[in-house]
């Protein structure tokens, strides 16, 4: 049946690939009339197509054409010319979908086809790459190409002016890193003035690396944070107390979802030391919160893995490229948590003030699409999340390189001899060998068995990009070795040296699985690039980090019926098959996690969206008396719901307590309250009087500009200091989830439940000050007139 299944996903690819072969042909047979065009006639072609797009045409209307100038351009300009599968790559690009081309087949060019033809649409096009100098050098490359057909094109970088921010944003194409992209839109929706905003509506994306930005950094939300106080004596407390924790006895961490709790005796002996009743209070959250930092500080991030300690601060490291992210810090109290554990100078506190999900924030475009070598593993999740199709685009030429079966060690030390013995054995012929590793830890190690070896090799701890592109774009010259993280360098082509193709091409060395056989198939795709020839074999123990998480107890059940020949190598049949199903549940267990993460969010989501919609009325709207005028009667309807219940008696209204809050919200005597009211009608009668006799009044300060600032200013404020104090309450939530699955309903719904709850009691507190904040300014002028 999955042989069926795999034929009819097969099918259907190639189907899809003869049609837009049958494209191709047509583009090609348009290359010997664009060639006869002069510079200028070629350049005018933007405006015919920008007009016929104007006049009803669509952009796959004109595609044919449009590929055929940009090709015709590319040839003038920077020399490249499209091959026909660069073509192909850029109709899947144009239709909102992800092309996989494998390491060398032009994907920066093929990118300049659906930028220009998206970019003829008037709308803006981001074209979003994985760190900073791929952002410059595209802009510089594929920026000529477009420029000389008459677009704009920005480049959009972190610390810019926001001046020379906005105008990136205005022109045609943008080229930037993804998170900077998200991050402006955090800061466009804290803006107190419309003309601070640099973005405009969102409209089409080009991803590079598509399943680095969506997939890797996935789990980690984007978050702008201001500083806060914090308590320098709790934090330092709270770290010893966790560090005399037990596994097992006051703690239970979860090694392969990394997740850490307190058990029943960590809860009471917290609750004993600080002489407390019950820990989950209300006026207790703080103390938890700085406890379960405390823990997870502890359990959950290591020392030269996760973090370093440079002159005394905590440098994040980026799992992904092994590099220390200079700037970066954790959120929520938790870096401070880390600096206590290392007993370091606590520095301030960032609190939450902007948040959204990878996931979440790339959804905001209408068109979206992206560019990789690895994505079909994905797939699922690409449709799942994002809407987009995998397609596997031929290569120019075919790949002949080798991958070799895994050799599979009984221990880390037996993997490293081996590994180390066939680089000598490459070495001495002159091959070029480029081994990959996991992490900087891991790197160092091999470092050390190189080194006892005396074989010379280069160590990419990446100090500089620019330095790690070079050294990685050298990789491939006879007689080099380079040790690199799996992601170092990617985007950087690794061309062979002289006569190295004689020697069989560049010879990749896995030292490890990787959690994802993405990232495995990126490192082998670093050799056998444009029909090169190359060899990939990676080298890995029952020992290595991803089997210890993931398969602990299935180790230990299969120590016995293990066979080794006398170098370590385990020569069962069955483990290559247990190998490949340790990291399936590994990438399913990441995908749960993304998932989990996304799901929290979602809640979250909508409650952003409708307090930044609102935001929106108010930045944008010249008259926002109707929107107070709807805050007031919405208050005053809630407020008379919460104080004199319709299914409640009258003694248990709350009678006083509605007269001082409704009173608070008219600047006049204009409320008649009742003393001794009879039934509901007698109570809510005199207040909608009130109501509807204050409410006209608000009309003549229509015309008054200065009144207009000085709302739109309280409404703004107010607005955000209810936002941020309700995140801050959703990361409180968010802290217990985890714990609520002991209880018998499901987390996820119980969360969304008091997501709900906090949102409405967050609005209902918005709306009674804006009220009153409108009844004080309405009183000032009065006094003031």
């Amino acid at each position: 049946m999955l042989a069926y299944f795999k034929k009819l996903v097969g099918d259907k690819q190639d189907k899809k690939i003869k049609e837009y072969y049958k494209k191709v042909e047509l583009i090609n047979a348009l290359e010997a009339q664009y060639e006869q065009l002069s510079d200028q006639e070629l350049r005018e072609k933007t405006g015919y197509f920008r007009a016929q797009l104007a006049n009803g045409k669509t952009i796959f209307d004109i595609q044919a054409d449009a590929f055929s100038v940009v090709r015709e351009a590319a040839k003038r300009v920077v020399g490249m010319r499209h091959f026909d599968v660069q073509l192909i790559g850029g109709m899947v690009l144009t239709e909102g979908n992800i092309a996989e081309m494998p390491t060398g087949e032009g994907k920066t060019l093929v990118a300049s086809l659906p930028s220009y033809l998206r970019a003829l649409e008037g709308k803006g096009v981001h074209v979003i790459t994985v760190n900073e100098y791929l952002a410059r050098r595209d802009r510089e490359l594929i920026g000529q190409i477009h420029e000389f057909l008459g677009l704009t094109v920005g480049l959009n970088l972190p610390q810019m002016e926001p001046d020379h921010k906005k105008f990136a944003y205005q022109a045609d194409i943008t080229y930037g890193v993804g998170t900077e992209f998200g991050f402006d839109n955090l800061r466009d929706n804290m803006v107190y003035d419309i003309r601070q905003r640099a973005q405009r509506p969102y409209h089409f994306a080009i991803i590079d690396e598509v399943d680095s930005v969506l997939v890797d950094e996935a789990k980690t939300p984007l978050i702008i944070a201001g500083k806060t106080g914090i308590s320098t004596e709790l934090s330092y407390l709270c770290a010893r107390i966790a560090k005399s924790f037990k596994e097992d006895v006051d703690f239970i961490f979860d090694i392969e979802t990394k997740t850490t709790n307190f058990t029943d005796e960590g809860i009471a002996r917290i609750e004993r030391g600080f002489d407390i009743d019950n820990l989950y209070d209300l006026e207790h959250q703080t103390l938890y919160h700085y406890m379960i930092q405390a823990l997870r500080a502890r359990v959950m991030f290591s020392r030269d893995v996760d973090y370093i300690v440079k002159e005394g601060k905590i440098l994040l490291i980026d799992m992904f490229t092994g590099r220390p992210m200079e700037g970066r810090t954790l959120s929520n109290g938790l870096h401070q948590a880390i600096e206590a554990k290392e007993g370091l100078a606590v520095s301030e506190e960032n609190k939450t003030q902007a948040s959204i999900t990878i996931q979440n924030y790339y959804r905001l475009y209408p068109f979206l699409s992206g560019m990789t070598g690895t994505a079909k593993t994905e797939e699922k999740e690409f449709q799942q999340i994002y809407n987009m199709d995998v397609v596997q685009i031929p290569t120019n030429k075919p790949i002949i390189r080798v991958d070799l079966p895994d050799q599979v060690y009984d221990t880390i030390e037996h993997k490293y001899e081996a590994a180390i013995k066939r680089v000598k054995e490459l070495h001495e012929k002159g091959q070029p060998i480029l081994i990959g590793t996991t992490s900087i830890l891991q790197s160092e190690k091999v470092a050390e068995f190189l080194r006892k070896e005396k074989l010379p090799f280069e160590l990419l701890n990446a100090k500089t990009i620019e330095q790690e592109i070079q050294l990685i774009s050298l990789a491939g010259q006879k007689g080099r070795i380079t040790v690199a993280t799996n992601m170092a360098g990617r985007g950087t082509d690794i061309m062979l040296g002289e006569g190295v193709a004689e020697l069989g091409g560049l010879y990749v060395i896995g030292t490890e699985k990787h959690e994802s056989r993405r990232i495995d198939n990126q490192l082998k795709g670093r050799s056998g690039r444009q029909g090169d020839p190359g060899c990939s074999e990676f080298f890995i123990s029952i020992e290595d980090e991803m089997i210890r998480r993931f398969a602990r107890d299935d180790v230990e059940k299969m120590s016995n019926s293990l066979k080794t020949d006398s170098n370590g190598l385990i020569i069962n049949k069955n483990i290559h098959e247990f190998i490949d199903r340790v990291q399936r549940i590994c990438e399913g267990a990441n995908f749960s996690i993304r998932e989990y993460h996304l799901k929290l969010d979602d809640v979250l989501s909508l409650q952003r969206n409708t307090v930044y919609d609102l935001r929106n009325k108010v930045l944008t709207s010249d008259d926002l008396l109707p929107l107070v005028k709807a805050s007031i009667e919405s208050y005053i309807k809630e407020e008379i719901e919460r104080c004199c219940p319709a299914d409640a008696d009258k003694p248990e209204w709350k009678l006083t307590k509605l007269k001082e809050r409704i009173v608070q919200i008219f600047p006049h005597d204009l409320l008649d309250f009742p003393n001794d009211p009879h039934d509901l009608d007698e109570v809510t009668e005199p207040i909608y009087a009130a109501m509807n006799a204050y409410l006209p009044m608000l009309d003549e300060y229509k015309e008054n500009a200065e009144i207009g600032k000085a709302i739109k200013q309280f409404l703004l404020s107010v607005t955000d200091y209810h936002w941020l104090k309700h995140i801050d309450a959703m990361d409180r939530l968010k802290e217990g989830v985890g714990l609520r699955s002991y209880s018998q309903e499901d987390p996820m719904r119980q969360y969304a439940r008091e997501a709900l709850e906090l949102f409405t009691q967050m609005y209902y507190e918005l709306e009674r000050d804006i009220s009153r904040q409108m009844a004080n300014l309405v009183g000032a002028l009065e006094t003031k007139g």
